[in-house]
């Protein structure tokens, strides 16, 4: 059997494409994209789903008052999820998490309102404390981008796994030595996205992950990814194992 017979059939086998790592306008500043914007970009990518991964943080929606912001950002979700219904497309809600201790960034999947409340009582208490005393038995917990600049590694003990394949174009992330750091320490998972704030520069959709059947809500893309049922495409071509 030849690479592309290869390819071809585990496309076949792993039919639905999910993007794990997406950002919006106005909760992450960063981003250049509205939530109905996202969905319309990923819609035409002939993406079946993708998690809404804004950075939670102190500082997220600090114009608002304290009590309003988790529901401001709850609401980014529910825009593009509304949005996504009419076209078919799902919509998992994440979280990109950072604790007030350091500037490392902490993917979140199996998130709810609550999850996400708790979580900002902890941002100024660090993730040892937030991983000791908060229970996520549903949830997968990552260190995103881990060799970015700007960042230093967790505790390995205190992570679920790490972000791999992070293909932001903007930043260095060492993808290779970060897929060698996640082999060396045996994470349950390995993840990866495309990191996509900025429409026009080419990383809409740079890698997605395929899998048998779409999850029915963020809990379930946790499910998923703890199972390591699932393939990546790279560039809509690559397939590449977790």
């Amino acid at each position: 059997m030849n690479p592309n017979d290869i390819r071809d059939q585990l496309k076949n086998e792993y039919p639905y494409r999910l993007e794990l790592h997406a950002h919006t306008y106005p909760v992450s500043r960063c981003s250049e994209v509205s939530p109905t914007e996202l969905v319309d970009i990923y819609r035409s990518l002939g993406f079946n789903g993708l998690v809404v991964t804004n950075h939670f943080y102190s500082g997220t929606l600090d114009e608002l008052p304290e009590n309003q912001r988790v529901d401001a950002y709850l609401e980014a979700y529910h825009q593009a999820k509304d949005y996504a219904e009419g076209y078919g497309m799902k919509i998992y809600l994440g979280a990109e998490l950072r604790f007030d201790e350091n500037a490392n960034d902490y993917l979140l999947y199996g998130a709810d309102e609550a999850i996400l409340r708790q979580a900002r009582e902890y941002f100024s208490k660090g993730l040892a404390c937030y991983r000791r005393e908060v229970s996520l038995s549903r949830s997968v917990l990552l260190q995103a981008h881990p060799f970015r600049p700007g960042m230093v590694l967790a505790d390995p003990a205190l992570l679920d796994g790490v972000e791999a394949y992070n293909m932001h174009c903007g930043h260095n992330n060492a993808t290779a030595l970060a897929v060698r750091y996640g082999a060396a320490q045996h994470f349950a998972v390995t993840s990866g996205g495309s990191d996509f704030h900025n429409p026009g520069r080419g990383h809409e959709g740079a890698l997605a992950l395929r899998a048998r059947r779409l999850p029915e809500d963020s809990f379930g893309i946790a499910a998923l990814l703890k199972s390591g049922d699932f393939v990546f495409e790279l560039g809509g071509q690559a397939i590449l194992l977790p």
